[in-house]
């Protein structure tokens, strides 16, 4: 069974692997291998039946090593959106200078749903309703949505300058913005019949745009580009 969730975290895996040294390289790697094999089993067994050793079998590495990353199976099963929060904020503050801030906000979350643009197979998407909905992963969904909202806050901060010193903006555009996300996810996995992410994920951004508009006239943010 095939994602393309999971394909575009490989690719920006790999993306992260040739920017490093080869010691960063292979510990992102190793990293993505476990996140993979988390959420691969979970889907296909159910959260009660994977074991952390199942998970380090299924990566290649020992139980050992899978401690070295992980204190628990539930932030193995996460890793991949908390990776993936991480990256946003990066690309956010790598986005050019010049370009205004929504666009860039935009163009920094689609970097990474972008290329989700066909709907996946129903047994997959029924396993992942089952794994978000589990009680016990909820704490670590609530971790990774506030590190979608810290790092989005922080690159708005950076690229607001001076302007943003002392200024509570970032942290609430984040949380809008984080809002959105999320808000779009759980349209995205309750989808029936399965939708693509990526369209979903553009029009909950415009839909934000276009509701503070409306609400305060403020001008109409571009479209990504």
């Amino acid at each position: 069974m095939t994602s393309e969730v999971l394909d575009e975290g490989a690719k920006a895996a790999a993306e992260a692997e040739q920017s490093g040294g080869l010691r960063q390289r292979k510990k992102i790697a190793t990293r993505h291998a476990l996140g993979v094999a988390a959420m691969q089993l979970v889907i296909e067994r159910g959260v009660d039946n994977v074991l952390v050793e199942d998970i380090a079998e299924a990566a290649g590495v020992s139980t050992r090593t899978f401690n070295n990353y992980f204190s628990s199976k539930y932030e193995a099963i996460c890793a991949l959106g908390f990776d993936r929060a991480m990256r946003i904020g990066t690309a956010l503050r790598e986005r050019p200078a010049d370009e205004d801030l929504w666009r860039a906000i935009t163009n920094a979350v689609m970097s990474e749903y972008g290329s989700a643009d066909h709907p996946l197979d129903p047994e997959w998407m029924a396993g992942i309703r089952l794994v978000t909905s589990t009680p016990a992963l909820r704490g670590e969904y609530l971790k990774v949505q506030g590190m979608i909202q810290y790092s989005l806050a922080e690159a708005i901060a950076i690229r607001s300058g001076g302007r943003a010193a002392g200024s509570m903006f970032p942290r609430i555009l984040a949380a809008a913005v984080t809002g959105a996300v999320q808000a779009v996810m759980e349209r995205w996995v309750h989808s029936d019949p399965p939708a693509a992410l990526a369209p979903l994920m553009r029009r909950g951004l415009a839909d934000l745009a276009a509701g503070m508009q409306r609400t305060f006239g403020a001008p109409e943010p571009s479209d990504t580009g």
